[in-house]
């Protein structure tokens, strides 16, 4: 979905918190997942900015510019350059920042972006040969909502006259194609992308190896790192400053005494975080730090644990055996997870259906 401080750079834009296309906006990104926007009313809406990409781009960055030049013909529908350079800027929104898109990616960032305004101009015509309406008082709320949004009414007639040509009623043609396309995503897709929670039972049940949780540990470590290639000396040392750090963490009666001694003496990259490790998963730690903080318990210090030719002291913070998650506590992130799958199959379906009966000329 679209969020609020998004912004597009382009000569006919300028700073508003509204969605050009008035009212709903569908969002394909690079890697092809499509997300139903909210309406006018609860959407967060993008902010645009009217600094101008004619600037000069860098190596890594090509500016765009429109003409109105056709890009594509849906049943003879002309979508224009236009459309398809708002689509970009809202798969990519920093190219302001970049002085235009980077030119490794603008062939893929411009595919996905004719895809989409292809697939809005599809729906769209299927929502007008279904003989879909939008009564006045819904588009009247619609246009209502979206002319409140803008910090004062000279910004929405600069918009009007920057967009829409200076034409209110093209504006509301605009807003009622949105609204048209809500239509038919919300029957087709939407409605149909609900999952039940017998549905939701039965997937926890047929894959259980997805909701085990691993054997896990919080800890705090103080390392003692020889040179590599140390000499016998030099190991010689090390295990003497280790053994003799052991007896100062072992006194440490907290985390904050054992941290301050890890940030004073340790060698580890943890040191500047009083040592903390957070948490960590059993299958990323070596086999000796495993068994120490089994044996030390939350709270505890552990002896002297050599790795190789380092020497590693731990203070045990927490532990989570491993454990198969309960149904209640996967329940709401696993119905979001199906929803989108479910989502996302059902809206490439009817990209599909609408595709196999339609003429397009990409141009």
């Amino acid at each position: 979905m679209r969020k609020k401080g998004r912004g597009f750079t382009l000569p006919f834009f300028f700073e508003y918190e509204v969605n050009e296309r008035g009212i709903m906006k569908y969002q394909l990104s690079i890697c092809g997942f499509l997300a139903l926007a909210l309406s006018a009313a609860s959407a967060q809406l993008a902010s645009h900015t009217p600094t101008d990409l004619t600037n000069t781009a860098s190596a890594q960055s090509s500016p765009l510019q429109v003409s109105d030049k056709p890009v594509a013909r849906v049943n003879g529908a002309v979508l224009t350059d236009r459309d398809l350079l708002r689509e970009m800027y809202t798969i990519f929104p920093y190219a302001q920042q970049h002085n235009g898109f980077p030119k490794g990616q603008e062939a893929q960032i411009r595919q996905g972006a004719l895809e989409m305004i292809i697939f809005e101009e599809l729906v769209y015509q299927e929502a007008v040969r279904r003989q879909l309406t939008v009564s006045p008082e819904k588009l009247n709320r619609a246009a209502a909502d979206f002319r409140g949004q803008f910090k004062s009414p000279d910004q929405f007639q600069q918009y009007l006259q920057s967009e829409m040509q200076g034409s209110e009623q093209k504006l509301r043609q605009q807003m009622k194609r949105s609204l048209l396309i809500e239509q038919v995503l919300k029957t087709d897709v939407e409605d149909k992308s609900a999952v039940s929670l017998a549905e939701l039972q039965a997937y926890y049940a047929k894959n259980p190896a997805q909701f085990q949780q691993p054997e896990s540990f919080g800890f705090q470590s103080i390392s003692i790192v020889p040179p590599l290639k140390a000499t016998p000396d030099q190991e010689k040392d090390a295990r003497k400053r280790a053994e003799a750090a052991l007896v100062q963490a072992q006194a440490a009666k907290n985390y904050e005494e054992f941290g301050m001694l890890a940030e004073k003496l340790s060698e580890d990259d943890f040191r500047v975080n009083m040592g903390d490790h957070k948490v960590v998963t059993a299958d990323k730690l070596p086999p000796q730090v495993i068994k120490a903080l089994r044996a030390a318990g939350p709270g505890k210090v552990s002896g002297l644990i050599q790795i190789e030719t380092a020497f590693t002291i731990v203070r045990a913070t927490a532990f989570t055996p491993a454990r198969k998650r309960p149904f209640a506590e996967v329940k709401s992130d696993l119905k979001t997870n199906l929803q989108k799958s479910k989502y996302e199959k059902l809206r490439s379906g009817l990209a599909k259906q609408l595709r196999a009966k339609a003429k397009i000329e990409e141009v």
